[in-house]
This record gives structure tokens, C-alpha cells and sequence, in this order.
């Protein structure tokens, strides 16, 4: 089973929760048991699973990556300028694979699925994949 998602994205950093939207697609599926694959379809976006109940952790998140690696550094040959949207998704990972028992998301208590996009606004758009095991 496949889906794809659209996001639109509101500032050139953010993260967006969508543990629900997930969650309720494999109830639609009536999906038991297995795997869900959720994956960006961006270079420049990707997917982590992080704390979900103090919104501090999204800020902090955000800010750290940037001390990382920051929009403006003066060794950057692409030409787009957006090289460090790249490294940011390259860290972050373009996709998450959590498990599914009895048609729930396994996730731990404070756990949620982002959409972590680092080039926005931009409309996009994640799949999730569902694997039978």
C-alpha cells in the first residue's frame, strides 16, 4: 500500500507534525501489522520523529541545525544558494520507518512523525509505504 501526501509549508524552516494524517490513513487501510515507510520526495525536505508535546523542542531544533549549518556561508558553490537546506536533509534523513502493531503507529508517549522542510514556503508533498509483515 502507497499514499502520497501534500504539505504546503509556510516559512523556509519549519516543522510540521503529521503523525495524524499517518495514523489515519493506515486506519483507512485497515492495515494490521508490519512497517510504515514515510519519506520526504524532497532534497531539500525531510522526515525525523522527535518530541511532540513542548514546541521549544521544534525551535531548538530548528536553531541548532542552522548554528550547524548555516543559510549565508561563503564557500558555497551551488548555485541555488540553498546549500544548506541540502546538508540539513542529508542529516536529517529523507525518511523514518516506524512499526505498525494492530493498526497503530508505534510511537513512544512524547514521539511524533515531522515534516521537516528547509526551503520553504513551498507546497510538497511525503509518501508513506505500507509493509505487511
Amino acid at each position: 500500500m502507497f499514499e502520497t501526501f501534500s504539505v504546503k509549508t509556510n516559512r523556509r524552516d519549519e516543522m510540521i507534525e503529521v503523525t495524524n494524517e499517518v495514523q489515519h490513513w493506515i486506519s483507512s487501510q485497515s492495515f494490521k501489522n508490519g512497517i510504515a515507510i514515510v519519506s520526504s520526495k524532497h532534497t531539500t525536505a525531510g522526515i525525523t520523529v522527535n518530541e511532540n508535546a513542548d514546541p521549544d523542542v521544534k525551535t531548538d531544533f530548528l536553531r541548532r541545525l542552522d548554528e550547524v549549518y548555516p543559510w549565508d556561508h561563503p564557500k558555497d558553490r551551488h548555485m541555488e544558494g540553498n546549500t544548506a537546506s541540502h546538508m540539513k536533509t542529508s542529516t536529517v534523513g529523507h525518511a523514518q520507518t516506524i512499526p505498525v502493531q494492530n493498526g497503530d503507529l508505534v510511537l513512544g508517549t512524547w514521539q511524533g512523525i515531522y515534516f521537516c522542510e528547509f526551503d520553504g514556503p513551498r507546497s510538497r508533498q511525503y509518501t508513506v509505504t505500507l509493509i505487511s509483515c
